[in-house]
């Protein structure tokens, strides 16, 4: 037994690692402080399959007024995180993870949501991937866009819950039930060692 409710990962299966940055880490601006701590098991997921792995970045824009809508006030309220202000390297990938590109690959985005535009659609479509093993920061807010998102797009979502971080213990805890009750035909939630013995190629 796989311990996954729908079975082994395949070959079509690709990791989908949601903005592990310096700028959420507890030297950033927007500090999720228990970042490092599930770091180690991030990449152990990596590890696994670098060459199919898929780190996304959110990148700020230049300035409030480069954004639409509510999105302008947002960064009216954060300005040391835009671009016009922040050390560019808050942007970066976490050292450790940093380390695997290539093989892995990087996907920017300037919203929640990683299926926002079409550039992470189109690179799994011509990676024919049907299921995305899916970690990152935060589980409240960019991690809940592009899982919901991946639903949306058809794809199985197995969630690594100790891959995920949240600068919100409650967010994150009551985001998980929700992974694991409300959308339990769509979303398999799991422990990294479950979904590593149930990911062999």
């Amino acid at each position: 037994m796989s311990g996954l409710q729908n079975g082994p990962l395949n070959d079509r299966t690709v990791h989908l690692c949601i903005d592990m940055q310096r700028i959420f880490s507890t030297e950033g601006p927007w500090p999720t402080p228990w970042m490092e701590r599930v770091l180690p098991t991030v990449v152990r997921i990596v590890e696994r399959f670098p060459e199919r792995t898929v780190f996304t970045r959110f990148i700020t824009p230049e300035r409030p007024e480069d954004m639409p809508g509510t999105w302008r006030q947002y960064y009216e309220r954060w300005r040391q995180t835009t671009r016009e202000y922040l050390d560019p390297r808050m942007l970066d990938l976490m050292p450790p993870l940093g380390q695997f590109v290539p093989p892995a690959t990087v996907i920017d985005k300037p919203v929640y949501s990683a299926f926002a535009g079409h550039k992470l659609a189109d690179f799994l479509r011509e990676r024919g991937a049907d299921t995305l093993v899916v970690t990152g920061s935060e589980t409240d807010v960019c991690v809940l866009a592009t899982v919901l998102g991946a639903v949306d797009h058809g794809y199985r979502v197995v969630i690594a819950a100790d891959g995920l971080c949240s600068s919100s213990d409650e967010g994150h805890d009551s985001l998980l039930a929700l992974y694991s009750k409300r959308f339990s035909q769509q979303i398999e939630t799991a422990d990294t060692e479950t979904i590593l013995s149930a990911w062999e190629r």
